[in-house]
């Protein structure tokens, strides 16, 4: 199942949940989930999926997971077709 990186802006909670809003253009488009996280899990980064946690207004189906970049927290929705 193809999955487009999302720019997303976080708007609140809904019923426990953080809702993030498409905000931005498309991204880089993958065949699976798989090709992104495959080479970051190799490289013994540490990847959460958080995909529970959050809504996507908008998208029936997606992924969201966080990983530490330079000491940060990075989010990176999918929006899986």
């Amino acid at each position: 199942m193809p999955a487009t990186i999302l720019t997303v802006t976080p708007s609140g909670q809904v019923a426990g949940k953080e809702l993030l809003v498409p905000s931005g253009p498309e991204g880089v488009c993958y065949d699976h989930v798989q090709d992104w996280l495959t080479p970051r899990l190799k490289a013994k980064k540490q990847v959460k999926d958080v995909s529970a946690q959050v809504l996507v207004k908008g998208i029936k189906q997606w992924a969201a997971y966080d990983e530490r970049v330079g000491g940060k927290t990075q989010r990176t929705v999918f929006k899986i077709t």
